[in-house]
C-alpha cells in the first residue's frame, strides 16, 4: 500500500498518538474526564512512564499519523522449564476511520504479533470489539476455553 509506514513510535510522535486515542473516544461518543490538553499531557507522560512495558507502533502514511496499536507485556512467574517468560495483550488497535477497510487494521495486528515474536513472548491476547473480531480471526486470535476474566467492580 503505497506510501504507509508501520514502526515504533517515536517520542515526539506521543502528542499526535494521544490525539488519535482522544480522536477515538470522540468516535465512540464517550465524554471526555479531562479536557483535551490535559489528556494529552497525562497520556504522553504515561506514555513515557510505561515504555518498558507498553510499546506502541504507529501508521503513518506520508507525514501523516493514521493509526497505532499497542502492546502491553507481562512478565510471569518462571518455571523450571522456563525462566524467562512474557505474555502480551494487544490493545488500542485504531485507524482513522477514512482509512478502514482496506486492510491497515491486519497490517497494524500484524506489525505488533512481529514484536511479540522478536521479544519471544508466549501468547498474545486481545479484548476485541465485535466489529473487529473478524480482523483479529484473520491473524490467528482463536478463543479459549482456558482463559477466563472477571470484572473488578468497586
Amino acid at each position: 500500500m503505497n506510501g504507509i509506514a508501520i514502526r515504533p513510535a517515536l517520542a515526539d510522535e506521543l502528542d499526535a498518538v494521544a490525539e488519535l486515542r482522544w480522536q477515538w473516544m470522540n468516535e465512540a461518543g464517550r465524554e471526555p474526564a479531562a479536557t483535551r490538553d490535559e489528556f494529552t499531557h497525562r497520556f504522553v507522560t504515561w506514555a513515557q512512564e510505561n515504555e518498558s512495558s507498553h510499546r506502541c507502533m504507529v501508521m503513518r502514511r506520508g507525514g501523516v499519523l493514521i493509526g497505532m496499536a499497542w502492546l502491553a507485556i507481562t512478565q510471569r512467574v518462571p518455571h523450571p522449564g522456563a525462566l524467562d517468560r512474557a505474555t502480551g495483550d494487544l490493545q488500542c488497535v485504531y485507524v482513522v476511520p477514512h482509512e478502514r477497510d482496506g486492510g491497515l487494521g491486519d497490517r497494524l495486528i500484524d506489525a505488533v504479533l512481529g514484536l511479540a515474536r522478536e521479544l519471544a513472548l508466549e501468547r498474545v491476547t486481545v479484548h476485541s470489539s465485535d466489529r473487529a473480531t473478524s480482523a483479529y480471526a484473520r491473524r490467528g486470535f482463536a478463543v479459549s476455553p482456558r482463559l477466563l476474566q472477571t470484572k473488578i467492580t468497586p
